[in-house]
């Protein structure tokens, strides 16, 4: 089985996302691929700015993921981006992507896309792929396994081994369901990513 994955990096609950999708997948012995997912491509044009990004300073982290994809590929990807969010929503260390690249064993150059527009036309189709499964009400993060698309789950701690199987067995119950459309729990929790 394969689960795809699309993700804005600079989000710290798609962070615990993807931490729980890796614990899942050893579980279930299942591959993930990992998809680009920029939320300042999807408010683009609104009048409203959700995230609170007037200075676009989301495309950045946005530009250099799409950038270590397209020349290094998915393995590299997911490395880049367990080395940033490590980092960026663990550690709590903001600010610059030479020292996650580094970490990465990928080139210190890739940090100059951040600056660049070169890779925008390609994080929005990614960004379209990915909101198209499940519709424009929605965010990040995206996952799909073969017919079967969903938002979320939005996570604030990261289950583990069995209950991360189950959780994620569970998911894919629910949103395989013909004519499920929404399931939400508490409010959400500040995000425990130790």
């Amino acid at each position: 089985m394969i689960a795809d994955i699309w993700f804005d990096p600079s989000c710290p609950y798609t962070w615990a996302t993807s931490r729980w999708m890796l614990e899942a997948a050893a579980a279930r012995s299942f591959e993930i691929r990992w998809h680009v997912l920029s939320l300042a491509a999807l408010n683009e044009g609104r009048d409203d700015d959700p995230e609170d990004d007037p200075e676009g300073y989301l495309w950045y982290p946005v530009r250099v993921f799409t950038a270590v994809a397209e020349r290094h590929g998915q393995e590299a990807l997911a490395t880049f981006y367990t080395a940033f969010g490590t980092r960026t929503h663990r550690d709590g260390e903001w600010g610059g992507f030479e020292g996650p690249l580094a970490t990465a064993g990928l080139p210190a150059d890739l940090a100059g896309a951040a600056m660049s527009e070169e890779y925008d036309d390609a994080i929005r189709a990614s960004t379209a792929d990915g909101i198209g499964r499940v519709g424009p009400h929605i965010g990040t993060p995206v996952i799909a396994v073969g017919d079967v698309a969903f938002f979320g789950p939005v996570i604030s701690r990261v289950p583990k081994g069995e209950d991360a199987g189950r959780l994620w067995d569970g998911t894919l119950l629910v949103a395989g369901t013909p004519g499920f459309h929404e399931l939400k729990g508490a409010p959400h929790a500040e995000p425990d990513l130790s």
